[in-house]
């Protein structure tokens, strides 16, 4: 990865859709996972990023084996986690596998971690949902140790550690851990476990400043150095032009924004399109994410692909940001 300071651009990378409907060819399917990843590092993608779901309505491909998938078939480009729903883990067999995937891909994972939101998920593993915080900040320290090849002696909710390590994490630089968060005690979270925020898919640029604002003032507080990586998620539609790419791009969005239920934004799809989504030409694409740098953040995660998008169209923008946006980064 390229470092996101002075005069070299914002990190770019990109969110894959790793589900779809159960009827969908699955051939066809892996094709175009594996065909959008290696056009990204192609194009000059910094990263490749894969969510993280249970009891999905469709076909799901789960992200740790996927992503080992992908890294026998991409050289250069890192893999990341984005999120994976940490406070279902157990901490050590996390930390087991992604030391694994993390010493296959020859370190080039990227360890992004989230509570969750679907309480079903949490019904389905035993775990209280009102639990899914404390859990996220239990399961994280303990993997963090182990992660980085330190011995633990952790008990908790997830069982009994005794001089426990990973060997394998000996081995290799331990991946970076991000952590995702929308409200303010979730940032204040990322910030005292020392932990880069991942900033999600909604919100003004004024809202972000605020919020990177609250994660510096809380790193202040707790006296915790600030981090090198500030990364964010965008939906990002390149077209060849502004009314083109908005047209073409709206009803998509509007179904992938109805799916936000837990979003109180109060806006119409419109306006809703125009604050958090990027959507346009080249250039303004490129405006837009060179305006997240100058607020702080040093990489964006772009989601290009929505339900029912053909995949003509999902690959024509994946080419268009890294053929014609990419040089206009800063």
């Amino acid at each position: 990865m390229n470092e996101s300071s002075g005069n070299l651009r914002i990190k770019v990378g990109l969110f894959l859709a790793s589900y779809f409907p159960v009827e969908s060819s699955l051939d066809i399917e892996l094709n175009r996972i594996t065909d959008q990843a290696q056009m990204a590092e192609r194009l000059g993608f910094d990263s490749i990023f894969l969510g993280h779901h249970y009891l999905s309505a469709g076909a799901f491909l789960q992200p740790i084996p996927t992503l080992s998938y992908l890294a026998a078939i991409t050289e250069r480009i890192h893999l990341g986690l984005g999120v994976h729903l940490i406070s279902l883990q157990n901490p050590l067999l996390l930390a087991e596998e992604l030391a694994t995937l993390n010493a296959l891909s020859k370190g080039r994972l990227i360890a992004g971690f989230g509570a969750g939101y679907r309480e079903k998920e949490f019904a389905a593993f035993g775990i209280p949902f009102s639990e899914r915080f404390s859990r996220l900040e239990e399961v994280v320290k303990v993997f963090e140790e182990l992660i980085s090849g330190g011995q633990s002696n952790a008990s908790g909710s997830f069982g009994e550690l005794k001089n426990a390590s990973v060997h394998l994490a000996k081995t290799i630089n331990p991946p970076p851990i991000w952590l995702g968060a929308f409200g303010e005690i979730g940032i204040r979270r990322c910030a005292r476990l020392g932990l880069p925020w991942l900033a999600g898919p909604e919100g003004s640029e004024e809202l972000l400043a605020n919020r990177l604002e609250i994660y510096r003032a809380a790193s202040s507080h707790f006296s915790v150095p600030l981090p090198s990586e500030f990364p964010l998620v965008r939906e990002v539609f390149v077209g060849e032009t502004d009314n083109e790419a908005l047209s073409f791009a709206r009803p998509y969005l509007e179904k992938q924004y109805s799916d936000y239920k837990s979003w109180d934004h109060g806006l119409s799809i419109d306006e809703l399109i125009l604050r958090d989504a990027v959507v346009g030409s080249p250039e303004t694409v490129a405006n837009r994410l060179n305006r997240y740098k100058d607020l702080g953040f040093t990489s964006v995660i772009v989601r290009s692909e929505w339900p029912g998008m053909p995949i003509e169209r999902i690959n024509s923008s994946i080419e268009l940001l890294g053929n014609e946006v990419f040089p206009k980064l800063c």
